[in-house]
């Protein structure tokens, strides 16, 4: 997974602002980008080699999405100025644009060489590093960002992220509320601190904030997906379905949706249901192995033993160093008397490390 990746776009300080570029500061501090970009491109007309001039124009073009107009621009202005702290670190935001985060990182290493206090520095290289899976590294520079200030609700809720990640789910809970104190009807944060509730295994408090998530943002069907999870833990089936359906009437092309209320069905023992749930999750996506695997444990609770095989065949052809894959085939085979053929994939799950494989082998199949 990737880091959501919310570019901060401060007030840029090159002294006093001149008359010229001060209407594109105001512009660009308003989120008006395309506007500033046409305002600060008279400006560069009349004098190209305006090196703050060439910055707000990457900047606007960051803002813009407009990632390699933006390197050229800020490119151009290093090369009149190689110091400018400034014009690494928007450089590196639209290089993260770009997924060159080997790229962004080394630029936004020269903007904090630079200019060490500069915070958004610190947020953009946190990104880059979280996107090459430095967590820890990321970890820091969210924290740097968080201690060099302004505070704000998007440093707290970078930082929890990673948190998460890296399994700090109380800490991460702490960051998130921290965020929630400055942002008070922020649904994201509620359903972030959610799942962080969740992975502690505090059920309620979990609910509660899914709960506030949902009133705040009803449409977002990842919301009601995991409330239905935490309502199953709790045990409560009828509204962990209810949510599973709401999910899917938001988002009928989210195949995991299904897999996830297949399962659930399947524990109930409601196993044409979890058919229609698996068959579905598999029509919208028929290369993930762990839908085959779920529709062939159901297949094998209706004694749909060759069904079961051929979708354990499947999954194995997709995801083939999975020894329980194998290990399943191998009880499916056994049951339909194929002792051979089972003992076989129950041989090959044991080289591949399935933990109950040497277990079924004692008991199905002459060893040595």
């Amino acid at each position: 997974m990737r880091l959501l990746v919310l570019f901060l776009l401060p007030a840029l300080l090159f002294g006093q602002p001149t008359d010229a570029l001060e209407p594109v500061r105001k512009k660009l501090s308003a989120r008006e980008f395309a506007a500033a970009q046409a305002e600060v491109t008279k400006v560069l007309e009349a004098a190209p080699r305006n090196k703050a001039a060439w910055v707000l124009r990457g900047r606007a073009r960051v803002g813009l999405s407009d990632f390699y107009g933006a390197v050229a621009d800020l490119t151009f202005a290093l090369e009149i100025d190689s110091t400018l702290a400034e014009a690494y670190n928007y450089r590196g935001e639209a290089k993260i644009g770009l997924a060159d985060d080997e790229g962004a990182l080394a630029d936004l290493n020269k903007a904090i060489r630079f200019q060490p206090k500069l915070t958004d520095a610190y947020t953009n290289r946190g990104f880059a590093k979280y996107n090459l899976e430095d967590l820890q590294g990321a970890y820091f520079d969210f924290s740097k960002a968080l201690e060099l200030g302004p505070i704000d609700a998007d440093k707290y809720h970078n930082r929890a992220i990673v948190k998460a990640e890296l399994g700090e789910f109380v800490s991460a809970i702490d960051d998130y509320t921290k965020a929630l104190e400055l942002e008070k009807n922020d649904a994201t944060l509620f359903n972030l601190r959610g799942v962080a509730y969740f992975n502690t295994g505090n059920y309620d408090q979990a609910l509660a904030d899914y709960d506030l998530a949902i009133k705040l943002d009803p449409k977002d069907p990842i919301k009601f997906e995991n409330r239905a999870l935490t309502k199953t833990a709790k045990q409560d089936i009828k509204g962990a379905l209810e949510d599973y359906n709401q999910a899917i009437l938001l988002n009928p092309q989210e195949p995991d949706t299904y897999n996830l209320r297949g399962m659930l069905k399947n524990n109930q023992q409601d196993f044409d249901g979890a058919l229609a749930d698996f068959d579905k999750a598999i029509a919208l996506d028929d290369a993930n192995p762990d839908y085959y695997d779920n529709r062939a444990f159901t297949k094998m609770e209706k004694e749909d033993y060759a069904g079961a095989i051929e979708d354990f065949t499947v999954s194995i052809e997709l995801f083939p160093s999975d020894g329980e894959t194998y290990l399943q085939r191998g009880l499916a085979k056994l049951a339909m008397n194929n002792n051979y053929d089972g003992c076989l994939d129950l041989k090959r799950a044991d080289d591949l490390g399935a933990p109950d494989a040497k277990a079924a082998m004692r008991k199905h199949c002459k060893t040595k």
